[in-house]
């Protein structure tokens, strides 16, 4: 068994420092009230099994959290005081400077939490390590200075989580919808170069990957760009070669017929769409920005996107040319093709292609032997979508999603100043996500002990608590001139504000988003009812605690014109942070706390036996009640044989939710060469990755691909998260 010190480091568990803690307590107190070295052996043993039967590292904090507690539980309240007086002590001492020892360990590579905390992050290298050094910086100055205490506090004891508190001493923002249009049909500034509308699609492609690059290093969130706005570049790309050709064919003094002419274009312009689009597979895999990872970057597809017949043509070859090469892969170090994390592909279900008989029904076709091998892409149902939502757009990252354009037609304008705006068409490119607050359900439900009067009220106030966080947050980007990011807010990506003009106006009216996260729906009703989210009377509750949420949201963004909107959280290290705090507040609970992790946002839980379908149409009600983000999934096994499957799967999809996902497993080790799944084993209290052809247990040299939350990671996983991955049951 091992442990979590506080700089995050691991070490061997030793249970004699246990003895030694409560032997030095013991000498502290009156003598008539000490207790025998056999009671503290005794109590030493039970803190040690405590700790076994957690199934995971303990950290430091919940060892002596323990210690308390059996103390107390033995009677021995003096030396419990005794105890608790000298760890205060320590506390303060700590205090004087609480950067020092976790930024060492990360330069050393011993910070076990750091490895795990970012599935996409490579800890060891020098630009990760860097920006995790600032992230502790920035942390620490959040948390003395630019917080109110009783945010931190909630935070701390994992009642609400403050998302990426380590950049919020900079005046950045979430995620957005890159303006990628406007950049390239008007031109953009990248590091004070002028940067022209290209004069081809591969040239277009390229410029786009210095943008997503340049965007990535300037918020801590996701980005969306959509192939739309580069499909005209194949028409610009045609044009070209059939000049070029021209101008050949008359210096050789030669003639051809129209028919071979146009041929030979068309062969051009293949070749340019396969080069662009390898440009953008490849330079976003391989680029590295300065929050040390690839640009967590969302490529979306959607045919009806483009403005005419001839460019929806164009953008179809375009989309075939994306799913044939991520079909394909990316090779490894030893040559081998494995699925790369990035880009993110979002696939639209629309009327044109979702029926055998639909003229772009073969893309479908395609898309679906790409999700069979490679987890993307991922797929939004544009009939469900203009139910909900009126308009079809993407999500920025993996899952949230903007509010409906409103500004449009209150008279508001073009507030951004872009240069593709148009008053009869709604926008949704070059806006943006504040940030995001997220409440622990899970915590609410068992702090109200089954007393739903007792739940509403803890709820409401715990509403208050994330108001006011997100309050911060907002207030945090008031008065932010747009000199902070010029690629952002000045050249076009979101806006195309003067030198040293503020951003505020983008802050309002809907222009941007702020988000209300939410985790452990399902754990929370089965707390307060017994029931869960697929039975029925666990259903009712689940909807009217959404509805509640939204209740919620509408009351401030009416009161404030700040556009707040429910969105279920991704949680990936969180997760396990949440899991500890409760297991630390209220005990092993089983079906509740047992777990290293809770479930995310709305889902129905990872182990719970359940069908594709159903699973599906259940989660489809609690969707439609988390409009600023949510995405279901399906877990399913090796679907390579089994296409037919998978469009039936893609069907139900069109027809039931607005944005789902198949998970598959897309594994290799580079020891032996096995291609199939690498699994999870119990190594102690530890879960390890083992190859089951050669045993290799060396992360290093192996490349595991797993969807963590809505995105596909591949840099591994912190232990709770890791379990959750291990206990998914199949739905197919």
């Amino acid at each position: 068994m091992r442990i979590i010190k506080r700089n995050g480091s691991e070490m061997p568990f030793d249970s004699t420092k246990i003895y030694s803690a409560i032997s030095r307590a013991n000498n502290q107190v009156d003598e008539t009230l000490r207790i025998s070295e056999e009671e503290i052996k005794q109590i030493t043993t039970q803190v040690s099994e405590y700790c076994e039967r957690l199934d995971r590292t303990p950290g430091v904090e919940e060892v002596q959290d323990r210690v308390e507690h059996d103390l107390m539980a033995h009677g021995s309240y003096e030396l419990a005081r005794c105890y608790i007086t000298y760890r205060y002590k320590r506390a303060l001492v700590r205090q004087t400077n609480t950067t020092d020892d976790k930024i060492l360990s990360l330069i050393e590579c011993e910070n076990e939490e750091a490895k795990q905390e970012n599935s996409n992050k490579n800890p060891v290298i020098n630009s990760t390590q860097r920006d995790y050094m600032a992230g502790e910086v920035s942390k620490d100055l959040s948390t003395r200075l630019l917080l109110p205490a009783d945010i931190i506090e909630a935070h701390r004891e994992g009642i609400i989580h403050f998302h990426d508190m380590d950049y919020y001493a900079q005046h950045m923002h979430n995620c957005d919808l890159v303006n990628l249009e406007d950049m390239l049909q008007n031109g953009t500034v990248i590091t004070g170069t002028l940067i022209e509308k290209p004069h081809s699609f591969s040239t277009a492609c390229n410029i786009a990957t210095q943008i997503i690059a340049q965007v990535a290093s300037n918020q801590y969130g996701g980005q969306s760009i959509s192939l739309a706005h580069l499909a005209p570049f194949v028409q610009v790309s045609r044009d070209k070669f059939t000049k070029e050709l021209d101008s050949e064919l008359a210096a050789c003094g030669v003639s051809i017929d129209e028919e071979t002419k146009k041929k030979i274009v068309e062969q051009r312009v293949k070749e340019d769409i396969n080069r662009g689009v390898q440009i953008i597979q490849y330079q976003v895999v391989t680029l590295m920005t300065t929050n040390g990872q690839a640009p967590f970057v969302t490529v979306f597809m959607y045919l009806n996107e483009a403005k005419n017949e001839s460019e929806k043509k164009d953008l179809a070859l375009v989309i075939e040319e994306v799913l044939r090469q991520r079909y394909k892969g990316v090779k490894n170090e030893q040559g081998i093709y494995i699925t790369p994390a990035f880009p993110k592909l979002i696939y639209v279900l629309e009327d044109d292609n979702i029926h055998d008989n639909d003229p772009y029904y073969y893309l479908t076709e395609l898309a679906a032997k790409c999700t069979a091998k490679r987890m993307v892409p991922d797929y939004i149902s544009e009939k469900i979508m203009k139910e909900l939502k009126g308009d079809v757009f993407t999500c920025m990252g993996c899952r949230s999603f903007l509010t409906p354009d409103r500004f449009t037609e209150n008279g508001i304008g073009n507030v951004a100043n872009a240069g593709n705006y148009n008053p009869k068409e709604h926008k949704y490119y070059g806006r943006f996500n504040q940030g995001v607050v997220t409440v622990n359900m899970v915590d609410i439900g068992l702090s109200a002990h089954g007393d739903m009067e007792a739940f509403w009220k803890i709820f409401d106030e715990r509403m208050e608590l994330c108001h006011r966080a997100l309050r911060c947050r907002h207030e945090r980007l008031l008065g932010t001139p747009s000199d902070v990011a010029p690629i952002l807010w000045q050249y076009g990506a979101l806006a195309r504000l003067k030198k040293g003009e503020v951003i505020d106006k983008l802050l309002f009216n809907g222009y941007s988003t702020i988000s209300l996260g939410y985790a452990g729906l399902w754990e929370c009703v089965l707390a307060l009812n017994g029931k869960k989210l697929t039975e029925p009377d666990g259903e009712k509750l689940g909807l009217e605690i959404m509805s509640k949420l939204n209740e919620y949201t509408n009351k401030w963004k009416e009161a404030e014109n700040i556009d707040y909107s429910i969105y279920g959280t991704p949680l990936e290290s969180t997760t396990y942070k949440f899991a500890k705090c409760l297991q630390k507040r209220f005990g092993i609970i089983e079906g509740i706390t047992d777990k290293g992790y809770i479930t995310n946002s709305y889902h129905i839980h990872v182990t719970e036996p359940i069908n594709a379908f159903d699973k599906i149409s259940i989660e489809s009600r609690f969707q439609a009640l988390s409009p600023g983000g949510a995405i279901s999934y399906v877990e399913v096994p090796n679907m390579n044989q089994n296409i037919e499957a998978v469009m039936q799967v893609i069907k139900y999809i069109y027809e039931t939710i607005l944005y789902a996902e198949l998970n598959t497993k897309s594994d290799y080790c580079q020891i032996c060469g096995w291609d199939g799944e690498i699994e999870i084993k119990e190594d102690g209290n530890k879960l390890v990755w083992e190859c089951p052809s050669c045993g290799n247990r060396d992360q290093n040299k192996m490349n595991v691909a797993r969807r963590t939350c809505g995105y596909i990671g591949t840099q591994f996983w912190n232990q709770g998260r890791t379990q959750e991955i291990k206990e998914r049951v199949l739905h197919l």
